[in-house]
């Protein structure tokens, strides 16, 4: 039994199989409908189980779409009907009893102890939808589409983030930089530094991270700028300050002149005042290609957790 927790800690050469996959299984796709099966009908009969603490639309759509062309089927739960939350039943229990109906199950939580709680006492794959600490589904999904956009591997190119480094979607991003073996430049004000223990991290293992305080330098000579909504789901912050701490890192057209001429712009979205229109609408602008490969990577992500990968 495979888990999907964290980028860091899967191998290489098992993060380079799902992306192999899902580029085969995306090709396979051209001609079908949204919920036709995959011809090889892979996880038939098999039920994954969703529940979202968080509100979500790409990862709950995506999910739910990836299990069933994969000839599965999807129940999601709501946190706010459970006993867990209401009747006063154990996570061990309630972990108990997705195990007995399900197999497999994608957890979008509020709470990295929780999740681990749920890897503890669960007997069945357990998939990280989302945590404050990480997002990995996401970011694999976005090293595929930088792959199918530049047609050559993410080693070979240079990724700029721009804007807050201390979230989940960038811990997930130093992540990949690591396994992935890429450049990976952050722009972000002196006191939105990413984790001090995940820098660590990626240096010991001969990661290729450099951080600046100005967004011309990190942009400068990338083949991806990212960035992503300064005030996010996790912050319980002076939201009018913080907005104000990130005048001066908002990707605009110039941010993008700074970058490669053929350089594109990805967000995971949603979107906040950290783009301007001009970039988020413009021809340089992936994000909806972005969300709809996260469609064939967790298809890919499913079956590495069935251990059905070949």
């Amino acid at each position: 039994m495979k888990h999907f927790i964290n980028i860091k800690n899967i191998s290489k050469q098992n993060l380079k199989k799902i992306i192999l996959d899902a580029k085969k299984r995306k090709n396979r796709r051209k001609n079908l409908n949204t919920l036709d099966s995959d011809k090889d009908t892979i996880l038939k009969g098999k039920l994954l189980i969703q529940m979202f603490e968080k509100t979500s639309l790409r990862t709950r759509l995506s999910f739910y779409i990836a299990i069933k062309q994969l000839s599965g089927g999807a129940l999601t739960l709501r946190p706010d009907e459970l006993h867990l939350n209401k009747g006063g039943e154990s996570l061990a229990d309630t972990a108990k009893i997705i195990s007995t109906f399900g197999n497999a199950f994608m957890l979008r939580t509020d709470s990295d102890q929780k999740l681990m709680e749920f890897k503890k006492y669960i007997t069945i794959p357990i998939i990280n939808g989302l945590s404050p600490s990480s997002h990995p589904t996401q970011v694999l999904s976005d090293v595929f589409t930088i792959e199918e956009i530049k047609k050559k591997p993410i080693s070979k190119l240079q990724i700029c983030w721009i804007g807050d480094a201390n979230n989940n979607v960038i811990n997930s991003l130093i992540e990949a930089s690591v396994k992935f073996s890429f450049k990976l430049n952050i722009g972000s004000p002196k006191n939105y530094l990413p984790n001090n223990k995940l820098i660590k991290w990626a240096k010991n293992n001969n990661g290729k991270v450099k951080i600046f305080h100005d967004c011309k330098n990190a942009a400068k000579n990338s083949d991806v700028i990212f960035t992503d909504k300064v005030i996010s789901m996790n912050d319980k912050v002076n939201k009018t300050k913080k907005l104000n701490d990130f005048k001066k890192f908002k990707v605009t057209q110039k941010v993008m002149s700074y970058a490669k001429k053929d350089a594109i712009f990805l967000h995971c979205l949603p979107r906040g005042s950290e783009v301007s229109d001009e970039v988020f609408l413009g021809k340089q602008s992936k994000v909806w290609q972005q969300a709809l490969n996260r469609i064939y990577v967790q298809k890919s992500i499913l079956l590495y957790c069935f251990d059905k990968l070949r």
